[in-house]
């Protein structure tokens, strides 16, 4: 899976840019919020991606923070929510509106975004409270939000759900490390266990 790409950024036509890397042309589709603070063309540019593998397409999806790819992860996970609707919701909104809406059953700021009725609207925000629950709550303060997004990821990669990960890295000291963080978490999670 391609879970980043760093490079020249080529092309820019919204929704869709071009990135070379290593003489490689990449295509990603990324939503507008990611596409306003690009750089221009010419300049290096480094998203994070997820990557969708189709019967009739293998698609690259781009975004400047983790907690947009994040968001876009929950969305597509939600029952007739494909990447091109997730990408419009994101678009539409910020991740912190998508949460605030979703936690206090807001369904006017999805009724907003092009494509998406009331019914819709609805089911999103119920759907979206229970599975954003992880990118909402405190950070330790003196690390990287980056450091600690890698720190619970690699905990959902090892099989623990994020809502325990979440829990998990709440616990940490406020300036711990990737690689202490992970342990100390697994530490604490092996404790609830």
């Amino acid at each position: 899976m391609i879970g980043q790409i760093k490079g020249i950024l080529i092309n820019k036509t919204p929704p869709r840019i071009l990135v070379d890397c290593n003489g490689v042309g990449y295509e990603i589709e990324v939503p507008m919020s990611t596409f306003f603070q690009l750089p221009n063309l010419g300049e290096q540019v480094t998203l994070l991606t997820y990557f969708v593998v189709r019967e009739d397409a293998q698609l690259l999806y781009g975004f400047l923070t983790q907690q947009e790819k994040e968001m876009f992860k929950q969305l597509i996970k939600i029952n007739g929510v494909g990447p091109k609707l997730a990408l419009s919701i994101l678009s539409g909104a910020s991740v912190d509106e998508l949460l605030e809406a979703a936690l206090s059953h807001n369904s006017n700021v999805f009724v907003n975004i092009p494509g998406i009725g009331n019914k819709t609207a609805e089911r999103l925000v119920l759907e979206l409270k229970d599975k954003c629950e992880h990118l909402v709550g405190d950070k330790p303060k003196n690390s990287s939000p980056t450091e600690i997004d890698d720190i619970q990821n690699a905990l959902i990669s090892l099989g623990y759900s994020p809502k325990d990960a979440s829990i998990a890295v709440k616990q940490l000291p406020q300036d711990v490390s990737i690689n202490e963080g992970i342990r100390e978490a697994l530490k604490i999670l092996s404790k609830k266990i």
